[in-house]
């Protein structure tokens, strides 16, 4: 154990204890949090899973109940900047005192069982929200659903969003099985909201084998769309009540209203033990911010567009976007070799006509030769593709092109290294 107070000493003792980055199941886990006395949980919990959305989807849900005068602690991963990001309470970020004191609690109490970096983080929040006796909280799957740790609580209500292909290596290459691992967090008896317009099979027969009452978009839920706002309507025999004229959520991008539809069922069903006006679902959705999500910032007169899609769900999502955006754009792009590299890039190719390469220099990145060969092998030209030995170079060639508008995508980190550059130079 540390024996220092500084958060960074403490993270770096983590991932060092663990070898492995990843170790699914919720055995050691909830052992842990038995110790800690965390179990059963004393507040209402939102568990929020899916392949993409989830993260915006927490974002919103938070600004919502926050609008309405709740006290709302959140928990998501991974960070952009900062370890503390991770970790929200009552809007504002775990300062580094309070995590420490988190990580010394949960370490006196450990009794030698071992805990990935993702368990110590998810306990020492579920620790945090514990003591600052919140009126909700709202937890983010890491990976999957079932064997993540965040399932160790039995959530009031789940919220599952788009369901697609990624972790592959972890989840499996079918999306049935990808939906029962997500289908994971459900609790019979327990409301389940599902904002993917596409439901697998499995889910649904999960949730009837279960008792699970589950809402579907487009079935249970839908909306409807105008130049100015739009509408949740739900079938008159459903529980859930309607919304009309709703502001556009802050994040950018129509697939958010896919989103912020799933998030508003949620806030419907949960009215009786956690009203909402509609005054403050609007308030809170055109307050929702979420960092590197189609994040735009001008920097020196060129514009540069921000988004963590990483996986080929994410990039058609992203292309779509880049449709309505000026042409010809450059990208800064990175990805981790265990991802569908070329669908990714085929996606971006009408919008990009220079590619700044690099790699991530962390543990599962892309090597830069995995890079060319996967922009090559999707149909990039040699010659627009420039190599550099890091992101930071990428991002200082590409601001040389400006006016020229920069797209840095492809993971995480390529968001995070992008942004220490723009913001540290």
């Amino acid at each position: 154990m540390p024996n220092t107070l500084h958060l960074v000493d403490w993270l770096d003792w983590l991932l060092a204890m663990h070898h492995a980055e990843i170790d699914l199941g919720i055995e050691r886990v909830q052992v842990v949090a038995q110790k800690l006395g965390l179990l059963p949980y004393p507040m209402p919990v939102i568990t929020v899973a899916g392949t993409n959305g989830k993260g915006s989807s927490v974002a919103m849900l938070a600004a919502i109940y926050e609008a309405a005068g709740y006290q709302v602690g959140v928990y998501s991963s991974p960070h952009i900047i900062r370890f503390n990001e991770r970790i929200r309470l009552q809007g504002r970020l775990a300062t580094d005192v309070e995590i420490v004191e988190a990580f010394k609690t949960i370490e006196s109490l450990r009794d030698g069982i071992k805990l990935t970096y993702f368990e110590y983080a998810t306990l020492a929040a579920l620790w945090l929200f514990f003591q600052s006796k919140l009126d909700l909280v709202i937890l983010e799957v890491g990976l999957g659903g079932r064997l993540d740790a965040v399932n160790l609580l039995d959530a009031d209500i789940a919220l599952i969003t788009a369901i697609g292909l990624d972790h592959e290596d972890w989840l499996g290459s079918d999306l049935n099985q990808i939906a029962l691992e997500k289908a994971g967090i459900m609790r019979s008896g327990h409301p389940c909201i599902c904002s993917d317009p596409e439901v697998p099979n499995s889910l649904v027969k999960y949730a009837l084998a279960n008792q699970v009452p589950l809402n579907q978009f487009k079935k249970d839920f839908w909306i409807e769309i105008n130049d100015q706002a739009w509408s949740f309507l739900t079938a008159e025999t459903n529980q859930l009540s309607s919304y009309e004229n709703l502001p556009p959520s802050a994040l950018l991008g129509d697939f958010q209203y896919q989103n912020a539809a799933g998030v508003v069922a949620v806030i419907s069903s949960l009215q009786p033990s956690l009203p909402v006006t509609q005054s403050a679902i609007a308030s809170g959705l055109q307050q929702t911010e979420h960092p590197g999500r189609l994040q735009e910032m001008l920097i020196e007169q060129q514009t540069w567009w921000l988004d963590v899609a990483h996986n080929p769900q994410a990039a058609n999502a992203l292309a779509h976007f880049l449709k309505t955006q000026p042409q010809p754009m450059v990208a800064v792009f990175s990805a981790l070799a265990d991802k569908d590299i070329q669908p990714m890039i085929r996606a971006l190719l009408p919008y990009i006509n220079t590619w700044y390469i690099a790699d991530l220099l962390e543990p599962r990145s892309a090597s830069l030769q995995h890079l060319t060969d996967s922009l090559q092998q999707a149909g990039v030209l040699a010659q627009n593709i420039v190599k550099c030995a890091t992101i930071k170079e990428a991002v200082l060639t590409a601001k040389q092109v400006a006016p020229v508008p920069v797209l840095a995508w492809g993971s995480f980190l390529t968001v995070s290294q992008t942004l220490a550059t723009l913001n540290n130079g």
